[in-house]
């Protein structure tokens, strides 16, 4: 199952729908969509991505709600193994946003991040994770070049029941932020896949991004996610 909080390794075809919930202090920010959207595989060994730009609302009135950037993700699966070859996949992950935000919504230039994903099953346990650094194509000595680093740990119950818990890490070694660093730990819950009709199928669930670290963006982030695969 594709986890909550990580973008999993392994080529999916699915509509996907994410709400998320982030709370600093007495601000609370709720994200429609949360960068995600259309997946589907054109090719064996090739997914692609495309998300509509989110909208973001504010619980401040002095904060302007508006819509986020539109993103795409593109994936090729270079090496994978079933169950008994391994159980393991190794896949390559270029990421792109476009500044189509309204309102400081979205960021001022458009970034790229390339990525890593990998992913080894023991039975009903597995271990989902990807790295990957975010290029900004521009004002790179405020934005930075942050490094992410994100694992999930799935155990599968009952055939349908998916509890996980995740890893979410960002290292700044440059921009406003260099030197720090904020890991987020991230329970969760997956339901699925459920049969709807001929190769359609259902999986919901949620969880909830926990700050680990004294410096960190948000406090709490709670997510919802509906999935429809086919």
């Amino acid at each position: 199952m594709a986890p909550v909080f990580t973008v999993t390794p392994r080529l999916v075809q699915q509509v996907r729908y994410d709400i998320g919930w982030q709370s600093k202090a007495s601000l609370t920010t709720t994200n429609y969509g949360s960068g995600r959207g259309l997946e589907l595989i054109p090719a064996e060994r090739v997914e692609v991505l495309v998300s509509l730009p989110p909208y973001i609302t504010h619980s401040s009135p002095q904060i302007r709600d508006g819509f986020g950037d539109m993103g795409f993700l593109f994936k090729y699966r270079a090496a994978a193994g079933n169950e008994k070859r391994g159980n393991y996949i190794v896949t390559a992950l270029f990421g792109a946003t476009v500044p189509t935000g309204s309102y400081s919504n979205g960021a001022a230039h458009a970034l790229l991040t390339p990525s890593l994903g990998l992913g080894k099953g023991w039975g009903n346990f597995d271990v989902q994770s990807t790295v990957g650094v975010t290029l900004p194509t521009g004002d790179i000595t405020t934005i930075g070049t942050p490094v992410a680093f994100n694992a999930a740990f799935q155990y599968r119950i009952l055939k349908k029941l998916w509890p996980e818990l995740g890893v979410n890490s960002t290292f700044w070694a440059n921009g406003k932020n260099d030197g720090k660093k904020q890991v987020f730990l991230s329970p969760g819950l997956m339901v699925g896949r459920l049969h709807l009709w001929k190769r359609l199928g259902l999986a919901f669930g949620g969880g909830v991004q926990i700050a680990a670290t004294k410096f960190h963006n948000y406090d709490r982030n709670w997510v919802t996610t509906v999935r429809f695969p086919f």
